[in-house]
């Protein structure tokens, strides 16, 4: 079907004229395409990451040699999506910085479809891209992105709001049977992208 702007735009989901360099905890949750479960299952409320989800599980901890601003905190890969923390920091080797967040629309804003060099964008952007690279190579397929498009981030303004997002993170895979991501207790939705070679 060609390419029609009445029918096919996208919108950013970013916050207008927020500076995603700012240094600050970012709560990032990233979806698998078709909220497939690609990564493991959750088998008395732990998480068993497969193949698949140890390969997301490594690239997120390997963030911080390629973005030397960012720090990593609280984590989790579910079957069909991750939740992570990711700190930008002023210092890539000193304490965390969990700050309160300022807003300053004139420095490095994000124009949608052009990330700005070390924004929460183009660290995600990067991420997903060599997840997908490696998956790709066990699928022995090409250029097929494992994830939905975009991600959703939360900015984590006070040490309070980070606190809960730690604990609702670490609390994920308890909840997995009620979690809205999980397709298995809905299973009209299941309309599977790829098939698994394993």
């Amino acid at each position: 079907m060609p390419y029609n702007p009445q029918k096919h735009h996208r919108h950013s989901i970013r916050l207008k004229g927020h500076d995603y360099t700012q240094h600050g905890a970012y709560f990032i949750t990233i979806c698998t395409r078709g909220r497939q479960c690609l990564f493991g299952n959750v088998v008395n409320g732990e998480m068993q990451l497969n193949s698949l989800g140890n390969i997301a599980l490594n690239c997120w901890q390997t963030i911080p040699a390629h973005f030397s601003h960012i720090e990593l905190d609280t984590f989790v890969v579910m079957p069909n999506h991750i939740h992570g923390i990711l700190i930008i920091t002023d210092n890539p080797v000193g304490a965390r910085h969990c700050l309160a967040l300022n807003q300053h629309p004139e420095r490095n804003t994000e124009k949608f479809g052009k990330p700005v060099r070390g924004s929460i964008s183009t660290v995600i952007g990067s991420y997903k891209s060599v997840v997908s690279k490696r998956i790709n190579i066990i699928w022995q397929t090409k250029g097929q992105s494992i994830w939905q498009r975009n991600f959703y981030e939360h900015i984590g303004r006070e040490e309070k709001s980070i606190d809960n997002i730690r604990e609702y993170i670490v609390n994920n895979p308890q909840r997995w049977a009620d979690d809205p991501e999980n397709t298995t207790s809905n299973s009209d939705a299941l309309d599977y992208i790829f098939d698994i070679p394993f």
